[in-house]
């Protein structure tokens, strides 16, 4: 099982949330919906900004790293510390 950061803009609102699914559509899927049955997603409301005919359902893998983000092997350059 993975976790999957789900992000949906649809009718002017806007709500994002994480699932925790099997790595294919349709456990991605049936996560979604099980979620949103379960209507503890908070709506944000964004206003006339967003055009009400465009729907769009986004996610992407959460990745839990504990590497950290600043190191010589990941900026490719020495980092200093202190001043």
């Amino acid at each position: 099982m993975k976790k999957f950061l789900v992000q949906i803009n649809a009718y002017q609102y806007h709500a994002k949330f994480e699932v925790l699914a099997e790595d294919n559509v349709e456990s991605i899927e049936n996560s979604i919906v099980d979620k949103l049955g379960q209507k503890d997603i908070k709506w944000d409301y964004l206003g006339e900004m967003m055009d009400p005919r465009v729907k769009r359902i986004t996610y992407e893998e959460v990745i839990d790293g504990t590497r950290p983000v600043q190191t010589e092997k990941v900026l490719g350059v020495e980092v200093a510390t202190g001043v």
